[in-house]
């Protein structure tokens, strides 16, 4: 049998009923784009949420002191010595005091929040400044400067009109000298990453009159020695604090895989329930065929009267059944691709669908027209011609 006097038949079969035909694709245009969309807005946000994490370093291992049944707390001197014998575990460490505080610019006041640290915060958390500013140095922490690295967020509310490096910023009464502007990081408003400054940490102590710091953020040497690394700090720190309970250790690693885990499973959940769409248009496809078997019955009759063989009438009706599905798929992924763009838009996530996503909508599509094509087909194949030619 020729193939393309086939599909060409088809065609023309499909076009004699548009509307028809258009509502028998339309369960497979609705699972392609559905599959597509779906998958791509999860792969979009997982991109996201991973390029954040790792933004925050993907070599960190954070440390948090709880007190819980223990009196001792650690400081950054005892820090920095476990840093210093374990040269080939650990880069750097540093600390993070967190509080709210009042800034002041002129005659405005705002409520930002504050966090206290030292210069290797910059390399381990990934936080850089803007040109033209400077992060905090080994020299400010040592000699408790006033200096301060101010979020995008209070730079445009402080200084709208010009830039902030080199003026002066109120802290809680205090005045700071601006040194830098932080790397945007969030959406620059209220509230957001970038609505911070930051001093170092020494300065932070005597701002906030507290002189104990509680959260730590360690630079493993590699992602290859973190599982040792994780290892002796929790020997340190259960021997130094007797119970650990006292402590919480959290690895930025283990975070990044977990997170990666899970949106992998709900990228699976939800292309399986947007597939059960492909499925009903399947049927669909079948029931339309099926139809179309008993519509034309005496066509089927008289090609077998003049010599068809089963296997021709078979070849047809599956290719017709496959085209159906075929121009179903391509409109679904044109659609899924539409409203990949305009969903994304809409919640401000990044999500273009990827050519394996439209490979495997697409190649379903098609195993969906040969599956639920092949029991009319073959129903077709299997008529008396007699009684075909009977048919009314």
């Amino acid at each position: 049998m020729n193939y393309s006097q086939a599909i060409k038949m088809s065609i023309k079969s499909i076009m004699g009923n548009k509307m028809r035909s258009l509502l028998t694709m339309l369960g497979i245009i609705i699972g392609v784009a559905a599959v597509i969309i779906m998958i791509s807005l999860v792969q979009g946000s997982t991109k996201s949420i991973l390029s954040r994490l790792e933004s925050m370093g993907t070599n960190m291992i954070s440390v948090t002191l709880t007190g819980q049944k223990s009196n001792k707390v650690l400081t950054m001197k005892e820090m920095q010595a476990l840093v210093d014998k374990n040269p080939s575990l650990l880069s750097a460490v540093a600390p993070t005091i967190n509080s709210n505080v009042t800034i002041k610019v002129g005659t405005e006041n705002a409520k930002t929040s504050l966090i206290g640290t030292n210069d290797a915060y910059s390399t381990i958390l990934n936080t850089k400044v803007q040109a033209g500013g400077r992060f905090m140095s080994a020299m400010d922490v040592q000699e408790r400067r006033n200096v301060a690295m101010i979020g995008s967020y209070i730079a445009k509310l402080t200084y709208p009109d010009t830039s902030p490096i080199g003026k002066e910023i109120k802290i809680e009464g205090q005045i700071f000298t601006i040194i830098g502007i932080l790397e945007v990081k969030s959406t620059s408003t209220a509230g957001s990453t970038d609505d911070r400054v930051m001093i170092p940490y020494t300065t932070a102590t005597r701002l906030i009159k507290n002189s104990s710091v509680r959260s730590f953020s360690f630079q493993a040497y590699n992602t290859e020695v973190s599982d040792k690394t994780l290892a002796v700090l929790n020997t340190y720190l259960k021997k130094e604090l007797k119970s650990e309970d006292a402590y919480r250790v959290f690895n930025q690693a283990d975070l990044l895989e977990t997170v990666s885990e899970m949106t992998g499973v709900m990228t699976a959940m939800l292309g399986g329930i947007a597939g059960i769409s492909l499925l009903v248009g399947g049927i669909g496809i079948m029931n339309i065929m099926l139809v179309s078997v008993t519509e034309r019955t005496r066509e089927i009759g008289i090609r077998k009267a003049i010599g068809a063989r089963r296997k021709s009438i078979l070849i047809q009706f599956l290719i017709e059944s496959i085209v159906v599905s075929c121009m179903g798929g391509i409109i679904g992924v044109i659609v899924g691709m539409l409203g990949t763009w305009g969903i994304g838009n809409l919640i401000k996530i990044s999500a273009t669908p990827s050519f394996g996503t439209i490979l495997l909508a697409g190649g379903f599509s098609i195993a969906v027209g040969v599956f639920f094509g092949l029991y009319p087909a073959n129903k077709a194949s299997k008529l008396n011609p007699i009684e075909a030619l009977r048919f009314e």
